[in-house]
């Protein structure tokens, strides 16, 4: 395979790290804030969005957890298998791939939600501002929690020619108890439609904000501190981990 450089001068050298210097790194979305995400902490993969309809059924999975990570697999699966196709003497190293969920509750101080309903917990991505405000007023003064799943694949010599590793990030972010003037003029903004939730915490969004339990990025888009710990103990552990 070709040398790559998608790791940068600033990244820390942590083992997973180091194991990704001149490999081809793929990330299967097209996230500007993943990918900003990414940037920061020192790796800059090619971009390649998957194709993925996104339409695995949601209550199909005994825990709620599983369908992000089921997700950001799929995402990552066939980007991987489409790379090999198209160009099997450049094929990628890794491709990393993830999907956020946003879960609400009644009660802000229930940190786990197994026992609600999969299929009336997701909030979705609000399309108007009416149906953002509507979600906004549904999660004002309650929490919601925020996971991710991520998942990896790279390849390996047996069948079926690559592996697959994931895991999922949860974090809870309690909402002030906001006034309708200012909710509404979040919504006027606009920051919140087509966003997980109807709000990015990143921007104007983290002042309807009180407080949040877990990570940070993983509420952004992707949970950088959890992702770079998978890759290191991919690459202590794992010994065909970016073996080829």
């Amino acid at each position: 395979m070709s040398q790559h450089a998608h790791i940068k001068p600033h990244a820390l050298k942590f083992p997973g790290i180091n194991k990704m210097k001149k490999k081809k790194i793929v990330l299967a979305s097209n996230s500007p804030r993943r990918l900003e995400i990414l940037k920061t902490f020192g790796l800059e993969p090619q971009v390649v969005p998957s194709i993925f309809a996104e339409d695995l059924p949601k209550g199909g999975y005994e825990n709620k957890y599983e369908y992000p990570v089921a997700t950001a697999t799929e995402k990552a699966v066939e980007v991987y298998r489409r790379l090999v196709e198209e160009d099997p003497d450049d094929a990628p190293d890794l491709v990393i791939a993830a999907d956020t969920v946003v879960f609400t509750h009644d009660d802000p101080n229930v940190v786990g939600y197994e026992s609600t309903p999969l299929h009336a917990s997701i909030l979705e991505k609000p399309e108007t501002r009416e149906e953002n405000l509507r979600m906004l007023q549904e999660l004002n003064g309650k929490a919601c929690e925020v996971v991710t799943g991520v998942t990896v694949v790279w390849p390996i010599i047996s069948a079926p020619g690559y592996m697959i590793k994931s895991m999922d990030e949860r974090t809870i972010v309690h909402f002030a108890d906001n006034s309708k003037q200012r909710l509404k003029a979040y919504v006027e903004s606009g920051e919140g439609l087509d966003r997980a939730g109807g709000f990015a915490i990143q921007g104007l969004g983290g002042l309807l904000i009180a407080k949040i339990d877990g990570d940070f990025w993983n509420v952004v888009g992707f949970p950088a501190s959890s992702f770079f710990q998978m890759l290191d103990i991919l690459a202590e552990e794992e010994e065909d981990f970016l073996a080829l």
